[in-house]
């Protein structure tokens, strides 16, 4: 193989392949950490599904790693001009790398770069890369948090988390499975196949408990009250984000071995079925993020509702607002983990004293344009008196003199 270096990225990570020196001098020279791309795998399927020689042997001879994008990644990348094509979703483009240095970009008219098998392939390895991190970071956020979710689960008298234990441990199997065989046979795909059904329907079920537990805050007019109920949905919501973590994470894995099994059965539609399954993969967190950012919403309502109630409770005010931050760092976290968009400034409880001088001013205020109102009145009341009086005399006066003088 010669120097160049080709580079695709489906805006997750980056796909590095070439001679196996000539990429692993780009890596060093860029520093940027990688992990391995199964090409020869992707190679046989190419050439078992009778896909184009050409594109299977561009896999097979070259070595392939692939990079996680973050925010150093992303700009040190956007150097090198990526470019898009006709292959949904991803961005190519090559470099040349000789005598140990990055020469340059170098423009590609032909070969593996323009092929639409060769782009599909290794578009769907990317994929199942992307998603092996998401779990592994999901993984680490788990165990970060203190939360056993096989714990919680058998907590719950439910049958749908109940169903969710044996739907994890068969599909942690498969994957075992296919780390130490290279593939997902057909007696693998038929034990999992109806696992998805039933993580999305936990996630499902832990969406909605979420949702009740704002009811429960929401619903809750005294500060007292409000302090209880959110010190409880401060303890609930950790253990159900940690069920949807879970099904996130599960969810994954099944993604992963199904497009493991399309490209055993059927790799011509291994490009279509990645397009489909990101897709899906993006709704799923969409509307989980749609239920944070709600929940939050009536979270931090309900500490407003405990502040204007400071004055007949000082305590109940604090305790909400310390609940409420701390399930929103707790949202935060979730979401980050995810991949999802989200911020939030933390809140604060109102003091008893600020509340009591807003109230002492607005009564001073009150009582200012109280006594402003009935000097007025009393001003306009004395001058009609004075008006009425002169005019009385008047007539008085004019009762009482000679008729001479009329």
């Amino acid at each position: 193989m010669s120097d160049e270096i080709q580079i695709i990225s489906d805006g997750d990570g980056l796909a590095i392949i070439g001679d196996p020196k000539a990429v692993d001098t780009f890596l060093r020279a860029e520093g940027l950490t990688s992990q391995q791309l199964d090409l020869p795998r992707l190679s046989q399927a190419l050439r078992a599904g009778s896909q184009v020689a050409s594109a299977a042997s561009a896999l097979a001879s070259g070595s392939g790693r692939w990079v996680k994008l973050t925010e150093g990644s992303v700009q040190k990348i956007n150097a090198f001009g990526l470019m898009k094509g006709s292959t949904p979703g991803l961005s190519r483009g090559v470099v040349q790398a000789g005598n140990g240095k990055i020469k340059g970009i170098v423009e590609f008219t032909s070969g593996s770069l323009t092929n639409p098998a060769f782009l599909a392939g290794v578009g769907g390895l990317m994929a199942q890369m992307a998603m092996q991190q998401a779990m592994d970071e999901i993984t680490e956020y788990l165990a970060t948090i203190d939360a056993k979710v096989d714990d919680i689960l058998r907590a719950q008298k439910d049958a749908v988390l109940a169903d969710m234990i044996g739907a994890g441990m068969a599909l942690d199997e498969a994957m075992t499975l296919r780390a130490q065989v290279g593939r997902v046979s057909e007696v693998t795909w038929s034990k999992i196949q109806t696992t998805s059904m039933i993580v999305a329907r936990t996630q499902a079920y832990a969406l909605r408990q979420l949702d009740a537990l704002a009811d429960k805050v929401e619903k809750k007019n005294k500060a007292d009250d409000l302090a209880k109920a959110s010190k409880n949905a401060e303890a609930k919501v950790v253990e159900w984000l940690a069920v949807l973590a879970r099904c996130v994470q599960l969810q994954d894995a099944f993604t992963v071995l199904e497009l493991d099994r399309v490209l055993d059965a059927s790799p011509g539609d291994w490009e279509q079925h990645r397009v489909a399954l990101k897709d899906a993969r993006q709704t799923r967190l969409e509307l989980i993020a749609n239920s944070t950012r709600s929940l939050m919403s009536r979270l931090d309502a309900a500490v407003g509702v405990a502040n204007a109630q400071v004055l007949l409770h000082p305590i109940a005010p604090r305790a909400v607002a310390v609940s409420t931050n701390e399930v929103g760092q707790r949202v935060l976290a979730f979401n980050e983990i995810l991949g999802i968009e989200s911020s939030r400034d933390a809140l604060e409880a109102k003091r008893w004293r600020e509340a009591a001088t807003e109230v002492r001013d607005g009564v001073v205020a009150a009582g200012a344009e109280g006594v402003e109102t009935a000097r007025r009145i009393g001003g306009a009341t004395f001058n009609r008196a004075r008006t009425l009086t002169e005019k009385v005399a008047k007539e008085v006066s004019d009762r009482t003199r000679p008729p001479r003088e009329r």
